[in-house]
């Protein structure tokens, strides 16, 4: 079904390298094996076992004054902590909502790059909302961060103090509800996080690592993201890590998605939901499709029923007694500037609910967390 002329936008192109030029930020602990970390103390001339204290300092103590390293030597304290504690990135503003429990921090790296992270604590739980890439390149035209373009992958290091500089403020009482700790990590920030696998993977591993060489989290309690980069999709499966797949579909067929999600004009529909059942078949670890509600564009009753039988094709032969690989998340749409766009009317977002439903699909509502500090989902612009 073709859509109103009024509703197609030029869309800018896709980037899945990074501009050329580019500084490296400074090596960090975390960017290391545990190997690799006393090797780096020893190439420098310092005592490699001095590295095991370091990281129980970072991802035990939560420790970033070097003042309180005690148990290093004052002679070297300063030059242990520069081989591996560099100053990553500064934040420049902390903006709360939800009565303080969430937080959008904006970050400075090095090099000037501006990013953003969002903490959010939830009875029970906290979630981290982490970037992986300063900008993004997938061009997605109702998302603030895809229209401003690639500037560059972040390192594994810069991903994981995002995750550590909100433990640092729930440990310390700085988030209402008491000290607490961070439960779970969404790739769901800037960047593609498949974009920049490498260090995407190493920052999952170190958050995964049981303490002291990373933060000791549950992998199940790791999300991350993607808007279809297929064969990234299908590597993942292969790690044997079991983090949940978050596949960004927007629209379940052709036409629609080319223009919502670009890189859909790479891999189609069909292909990118097959790697996700196989990322499912592989892991035993149920995929999420979050799928933006945009009032008009892709919300329409016959589009459910079309979702619905394009997950329902997978997942349902006789070996495999359709074990429930699959849940959508339905996104309401979070306002940008200059967009045309907005969320879907409540009655036709329950219509969609109910058709996926009536299909056996599990669906469920984002709790849009942030929005008015602009640190919801495809909100995050980082602008100073």
């Amino acid at each position: 079904m073709t859509e109103p002329n009024e509703l197609r936008i030029k869309t800018l192109p896709l980037v899945f390298e990074e501009p050329k030029g580019r500084g490296k930020p400074p090596r960090h602990l975390a960017d290391l094996t545990a190997a690799e970390r006393k090797a780096r103390l020893e190439e420098l001339g310092l005592p490699g076992f001095r590295a095991k204290q370091l990281s129980t300092h970072y991802f035990s103590r939560l420790v970033d004054d070097p003042a309180e390293m005690t148990d290093l030597p004052a002679g070297t304290r300063d030059a242990l902590v520069a081989g591996l504690l560099p100053d990553l990135m500064t934040p420049l503003r902390v903006m709360e909502a939800d009565k303080g429990t969430t937080r959008k921090t904006l970050w400075k790296l090095f090099d000037g790059a501006l990013v953003e992270s969002v903490l959010m604590r939830y009875p029970g739980r906290t979630t981290m909302c982490v970037s992986s890439q300063a900008g993004c390149g997938m061009a997605c035209p109702f998302c603030a961060t895809g229209q401003g373009g690639l500037q560059r992958n972040m390192s594994t290091a810069e991903i994981v103090e995002q995750v550590v500089a909100g433990a640092r403020s729930l440990a310390r009482g700085e988030v209402p509800g008491g000290p607490g700790r961070v439960s779970n990590v969404v790739f769901m920030g800037m960047g593609e996080p498949m974009a920049n696998y490498n260090a995407v993977i190493g920052a999952v591993r170190r958050l995964t690592d049981p303490t002291p060489d990373g933060l000791g989290m549950s992998a199940r309690g790791v999300t991350v993201s993607t808007v279809g980069l297929v064969p990234r999709m299908r590597q993942l499966a292969d790690e044997g890590i079991p983090v949940t797949l978050a596949l960004s579909l927007h629209a379940p067929d052709d036409e629609l998605r080319n223009e919502l999600v670009p890189i859909n004009t790479r891999f189609s529909v069909a292909e990118t939901v097959e790697a996700a059942w196989d990322y499912a078949r592989k892991t035993k670890r149920r995929v999420s499709i979050e799928y933006a509600m945009m009032r008009g564009i892709n919300d329409q009753a016959w589009r459910a029923d079309l979702l619905a039988d394009v997950l329902n094709s997978y997942g349902t032969g006789p070996e495999e007694r359709r074990w429930g690989w699959v849940h959508v998340n339905l996104i309401p749409l979070n306002p940008t500037p200059g967009s045309k766009w907005t969320a879907s009317d409540p009655a036709d977002e329950r219509e969609f609910v109910r058709r996926l439903e009536v299909h056996g699909i599990p669906t469920t509502v984002r709790d849009t967390r942030g929005s008015d500090i602009d640190g919801a989902c495809g909100q995050l612009a980082a602008a100073e």
